[in-house]
């Protein structure tokens, strides 16, 4: 094992924001010595989950590995139960021994799982798709038998079905969008970065958001929207400060509270509501040169009862109107 590559691909991860308990996780498999493998972990998304996939591979000319990109896949059906795994027992026609393919991500088993119909068309055989402590003692979620599923497990059902949305986020040397962003990106979130780079090689500011309403491009990836910084407009600090948030009175608490929204995050912030504090979730919408508001329970809040005086509302109004005669989508590859 290479110290200087273990060295420069522990600070890359924590560069991006990975859990230190993935970085260990990656020592071990540098230790022994496997070629190329993936490392797993998952968030509490506002519904469901965000799994994420880590992709190592080493050099074929070296012993180097290099990270280059992961996935982050928002899955909202239901969890695997803690100690147990997803599994696919699979038994073909002839075979002396079936087989066991063990997951750790539900939406993964699940696309293994659908893809043996290609595989039983030319060759008879029955598939379970399982969840438990080991193969003997599993739970039957799914069965397919000579490529036709022909039961799913009532309770499943809708995880079953559900389609995950998921996309690759590229990174180089550490640089590229941080765990934590690629977890709200995929969500529907925007993010800021102030480390883009367009294909002349200039860098520059921009808000970016996935774009689900178009096709996807020819490697399975959402195109995105940009608003760059500052000539589409929108200004994050001059937007909250047309509401009555606690947390701006505080130099501290304004950096934290930025930071957090221009990574994406719903961040809560203390407001007035019929005479009483009140704790909501803001969330930036840069599209619209606004923000969005919500209760804990994901219920939005309407923006105008907030605002620092009546008269804002109209000019808060027309900001709208502006921000959508402009608005314009930008659909491009993912720059570092």
């Amino acid at each position: 094992m290479n110290l200087n590559n273990l060295e420069n691909l522990r600070e890359e991860m924590a560069n991006l924001g990975f859990k230190k308990e993935l970085i260990e996780q990656m020592e071990e498999k540098m230790k022994a010595n496997v070629a190329d493998f993936k490392l797993y972990d998952s968030v509490e998304a506002t519904r469901g989950r965000v799994d994420m996939t880590l992709f190592f591979k080493q050099s074929g000319q070296s012993d180097y590995y290099y990270l280059n990109k992961f996935e982050v896949c928002h899955e909202k059906g239901q969890k695997i139960p803690e100690g147990q795994k997803i599994m696919v027992l699979t038994h073909t026609e002839g075979a002396d021994k079936g087989m066991t393919k063990v997951f750790v991500h539900v939406s993964e088993a699940i696309a293994f799982f659908n893809g043996q119909k290609e595989q039983f068309k030319d060759q008879k055989g029955i598939s379970h798709l399982v969840v438990g402590k080991d193969a003997s003692s599993a739970v039957k979620l799914a069965t397919m038998e000579d490529g036709k599923v022909n039961y799913v497990q009532k309770e499943f059902g809708q995880t079953y079905r559900t389609s995950s949305i998921n996309q690759t986020i590229y990174v180089e040397k550490g640089k590229g969008f941080s765990a934590e962003q690629a977890v709200n990106l995929i969500q529907g979130r925007a993010v800021y970065r102030d480390d883009m780079v367009s294909q002349a090689g200039q860098q520059y500011k921009a808000w970016i958001k996935l774009d689900f309403d178009v096709p996807k491009d020819r490697f399975g990836n959402f195109l995105i929207n940009q608003y760059t910084d500052p000539a589409y407009g929108f200004d994050l600090s001059k937007v909250l400060d047309k509401f009555e948030i606690k947390e701006l009175s505080d130099p501290a608490k304004r950096e934290l509270l930025e930071g957090s929204i221009r990574n994406g995050n719903r961040a809560v912030v203390t407001l007035e509501k019929n005479g009483a504090p009140v704790k909501l979730e803001l969330e930036a919408v840069p599209r619209y040169s606004q923000v969005n508001l919500y209760t804990k329970e994901g219920r939005p809040e309407k923006r105008e009862q907030f605002l620092k005086q009546p008269d804002m509302k109209q000019e808060y109004a027309q900001s709208r109107e502006k921000s959508q005669a402009k608005n314009k989508k930008q659909g491009q590859g993912l720059g570092v």
